[in-house]
């Protein structure tokens, strides 16, 4: 995702993008603790995701 769609959105929005995010990285992770996971970098785009989900929020809460 990128930081251009990120800044778009409301503060809700980012909330639940982030929510989404964390759930999928949950999912991603356990999919590779079984060995069925087929994009071993998906995990690391997630983290970089819901960083800048972090980011944009800590930006806004000041």
């Amino acid at each position: 995702m990128k930081a251009d769609e990120l800044r778009a959105k409301t503060t809700e929005e980012l909330e639940s993008e982030l929510k989404t995010l964390k759930e999928s990285l949950f999912n991603q992770r356990f999919r590779s603790i079984l060995g069925q996971q087929e994009d071993t970098t998906r995990i690391g785009k997630i983290r970089k995701d819901i960083a800048r989900v972090k980011t944009l929020l800590q930006g806004r809460s000041q």
